[in-house]
């Protein structure tokens, strides 16, 4: 008696394999377009933009937001001999400044982003002042020292005190509040430029860049008094008039 069974030919259950194989694939492609498409739909992290940005800042090093350029007017004098002789003489010395930000002292965690208000506050080390340079080619050196400086070492003398007086005079200058300010000022300009233009680049302009120092104040969270209305004000009063009635 013949066997009524019929085998299922090899080359049948290759084409099922091969299409459960091509739905999978199909699925698979599927999810990832999805994928992809929402984020396309959202657009660029801008956290990720942000730390790229960051990353390329501390490759710079040292930033030179402000430089500013001093000049120094000093004026010594020697007395010898019971002041029969004297001697007196004048510098004036010019010298530049450099107020740098020191990039590789800011780390992620100075970076605070706010999702909800879109923005991102960065906080700096504080300005370091370099110099200043003093530019030798330009000083001016007037005064003579006369007898007083052919018999002692007066000229040395003077010329050394007024060399390290207008050095130190340079210095007070360069540390004052006026260039300090605007070097603080001109370093947040450049570290906002620096985060704010490559989120612009990607298409991303609703986002506020805010620069702070670590020596800046913190804002206060106080809550602020609010002023009596009127209606309350004629409340209270009439509540005193009542208290003094009875």
């Amino acid at each position: 008696m013949e066997d009524d069974r019929v085998e299922q030919p090899e080359n049948s259950r290759n084409v099922i394999i091969a299409g459960l194989l091509g739905i999978a694939a199909i699925l698979a492609l599927y999810f990832v377009g999805s994928s992809l498409l929402d984020r396309a739909e959202r657009g660029p992290d801008p956290e990720t933009i942000v730390t790229t940005s960051l990353e390329a800042m501390q490759a710079q090093n040292r930033l030179v937001p402000f430089t500013a350029r001093f000049v120094s007017v000093v004026t010594s004098r020697q007395e010898r001999f019971a002041g029969l002789l004297d001697a007196e003489r004048t510098l004036i010395l010019p010298g530049t400044a450099r107020y740098e930000l020191d990039m590789g002292k800011i780390d992620r965690g100075d970076l605070d982003w706010d999702e909800a208000s879109r923005t991102l506050t960065v906080t700096m080390p504080d300005i370091e002042i370099a110099g200043p340079e003093v530019d030798l080619a330009a000083a001016r050196e007037y005064g003579e020292t006369g007898i007083l400086g052919a018999v002692t070492d007066a000229d040395e003398l003077l010329t050394r005190a007024n060399q390290q007086g207008a050095i130190e005079d340079l210095r007070k200058q360069a540390g004052g509040a006026v260039p300090l300010g605007l070097a603080r000022e001109a370093a947040r300009d450049a570290v906002r430029r620096n985060f704010e233009l490559p989120l612009r680049a990607a298409g991303i302009t609703n986002v506020r860049v805010e620069a702070r120092f670590r020596s800046d104040p913190q804002p206060s969270t106080d809550v602020l008094d609010h002023s009596t209305s009127y209606e309350n004000a004629l409340a209270e009063a009439q509540r005193r008039r009542n208290a003094k009635g009875e």
